[in-house]
């Protein structure tokens, strides 16, 4: 999976199509992550001696990780991210227009 926690994507497909935004969790088996401020839906909360505040609040749900980009940091697009192993022997991802290392 070339997807992970904190990366910043772009999404490609979908109501949300060309916005960005930041990896909070990612579901391995489920194929999906939740994205900071994308896929917003709206769900009733009930006060409770916890949290005091009722009412409508958003909430960010998962998105299929097929309808998402990564974001190079120095092209500033949405790339496909190749793997390659480093001299230490460590894999790594990087951008495949820039040659950057993610």
């Amino acid at each position: 999976m070339k997807i992970k926690k904190g990366d910043t994507v772009q999404i490609i497909k979908g109501e949300d199509r060309g916005k960005k935004g930041k990896v909070l969790k990612v579901f391995v088996l489920g194929n999906r992550a939740i994205v900071e401020g994308i896929n917003l839906v709206k769900k009733h909360k009930r006060r409770t001696q916890q949290d005091q505040q009722g009412g409508v609040v958003s909430v960010e749900t998962p998105v299929r990780l097929a309808n998402l980009m990564l974001v190079c940091k120095r092209c500033n697009r949405p790339v496909k991210a190749g793997i390659m192993v480093l001299k230490d022997g460590s894999k790594s991802r990087f951008c495949r227009v820039c040659k950057e290392v993610l």
